[in-house]
Parts: C-alpha cells; structure tokens; sequence
C-alpha cells in the first residue's frame, strides 16, 4: 500500500549480546497487526556507521541518510547506559540532519529503571533533530520483562501503552508528513 506511512522500528544498540533485536521484533509484530503503516526494523549496526569525525569513507552514512529519507516516522528502541542512551545511537542521530525534520517518534527503552533517563536523554536530542516525540512510552525493565537479563518476555501490562504509542506515532506522522510536501 503506497499511500500508508513507512516507520522505522531503529534499534539503537550495537553491542555484542544486545536484546534490541527481540525488543524490535516484538514491536513490529504488534505493529503489523494494527496494519495502519509499514513496518520496518531498521538496525544501525548493519550501516557500519563511523564515529562522527572519525573517518572520510562516507558510504555507510550516505546509506544511513537516504533510509532515513525514505521514512516518515519512528520507532526507537534504546537500551540505558549509564543513565542515557547508547553511544551509537547518538552517533547515528549526529550522521543525519535533514532526513530526521518534522517527523515524529516514540520511544521504547529498557534497562534497570526501565530505561527512563535513556528515554529523557533521547527526548532532548530529538527535539534538536526538530523529530516530535509523541507522549506514550513504553518503559521495560530488565528484572520483569527479561528472563536472565536477556530472553525477552514482555508483561501484558505494556500493551496499552504499546497501543498508544503507535497509534500517536501514526496520527502524528500524518499530520507532520503535510508539512514536509
């Protein structure tokens, strides 16, 4: 369907042993199911994206930037280090400009205190990027939702808030999708 909305689902973990993928998984499958856009996971480590700075080879982030053109909204899904977000999604943030203005996103985090001050970090920089994050989220801890800290087992407690979520990144990718014709 061309005229629906594409959404990336960006998974903004690249280390070794990462759950985004399951996080990301889940969310699309959810996703699919409303069928009110295009779902697709979008995984920043495959962009081999260098450290800003770092290096002239520009292949990966001329990659990275015509994704981002391509979509229309945005699922985050950031794990919490250190109380903030993973340094490569910073980095993938600060390799794209225009391809993130006036579209929207929502946020899901995970982490000990489910990810909260990763998602207040992300929050501030998205403003930055002019990206409207939408207010539903959803926040996932590593005690309740992950078995061993790494089998992901979502509660049924999200759910709403995973309902909300997408039904705000929709209506708000809409809305800001007339302002970029």
């Amino acid at each position: 369907m061309t005229n629906q909305l594409n959404i990336g689902i960006i998974l903004g973990s690249t280390r070794e042993g990462r759950v985004s993928p399951q996080v990301g998984k889940w969310v699309k499958e959810l996703a699919d199911k409303k069928g009110n856009a295009n779902y697709q996971i979008v995984d920043i480590k495959s962009y081999h994206l260098p450290l800003l700075g770092e290096s002239t080879d520009t292949e990966g982030i001329m990659k990275w930037n015509a994704k981002l053109a391509e979509l229309d909204g945005f699922i985050f899904v950031t794990a919490e280090y250190n109380h903030g977000m993973p340094a490569s999604l910073k980095n993938a943030l600060d390799l794209a400009k225009d391809a993130w203005n006036n579209k929207a996103a929502g946020i899901i985090s995970y982490g000990s205190a489910g990810g909260a001050r990763a998602a207040e970090h992300l929050k501030g920089v998205l403003g930055e990027l002019q990206i409207a994050d939408v207010r539903a989220q959803v926040l996932l801890s590593l005690f309740t939702d992950f078995e061993n800290y790494s089998n992901f087992k979502p509660q049924a407690l999200h759910q709403a808030n995973m309902d909300a979520l997408l039904d705000q990144v929709v209506s708000w990718s809409t809305t800001l999708k007339q302002i970029r014709k």
